[in-house]
């Protein structure tokens, strides 16, 4: 039974290099010229025999697709193989937002601001009640009415007696005879039948 090997995602961003033998700075001619000599030796048809070749061979392809990515690689640079699983998880535009907010210091930041609030839930019910509904309201020009709430069932009972006084009955059936008949509905059968 082959035993398979499980690797903890990486922060440093080496390990592809390592894989094609080359340094962190290596340009993309470097990158190609190095995976096509690898490629050729590691193929699994030139080692038929030999399942670690063909493991390798995988690793080698793997290590040259992240790498002649430009955007990938950038991320591979900055943040590892961590900065890869992220990019495949959220997208490679928020891989900075996910490490900027996963800081020490954006953390402790929403921890300070826990311990002076007390808890989020009281600021945020203390900004609602003192702008909403308390003295931070805003007030509605003088001359202006002030709006007011009706509900669904008064609206529905003013709207009733208004059309009652207009001598307007509202439409409370529907007609049961149909007399108009559409193509659909036709006396005359037709046929799709093709001759031949």
């Amino acid at each position: 039974m082959a035993e398979q090997r499980q690797r903890a995602l990486s922060t440093s961003g080496e390990a592809l290099y390592e894989i094609l033998a080359l340094g962190k700075g290596a340009t993309h001619d470097e990158i190609k010229k190095s995976y096509r000599k690898l490629a050729l030796k590691y193929h699994p048809d030139k080692n038929p025999d030999n399942p670690e070749a063909a493991e390798k061979f995988k690793e080698i392809n793997n290590a040259h697709a992240t790498l002649t990515d430009l955007s990938k690689r950038n991320i591979y640079d900055k943040y590892g193989s961590l900065g890869l699983y992220v990019a495949e998880q959220f997208g490679e535009e928020n891989v900075n937002t996910y490490f900027m907010l996963s800081s020490w210091w954006a953390k402790g930041l929403f921890a300070v601001c826990g311990l002076l609030t007390g808890c989020y839930l009281c600021c945020c019910l203390c900004c609602c009640f003192n702008c909403c509904c308390g003295k931070c309201k805003p007030k509605a020009p003088e001359g202006e009415q002030q709006e007011f709430c009706v509900s669904p069932e008064d609206l529905e009972e003013q709207i009733k007696n208004d059309m009652e006084r207009d001598g307007e009955a509202p439409i409370t059936l529907q007609p049961t005879n149909v007399t108009e008949k559409t193509q659909l509905i036709g006396d005359s059968h037709r046929s799709y039948r093709t001759e031949s």
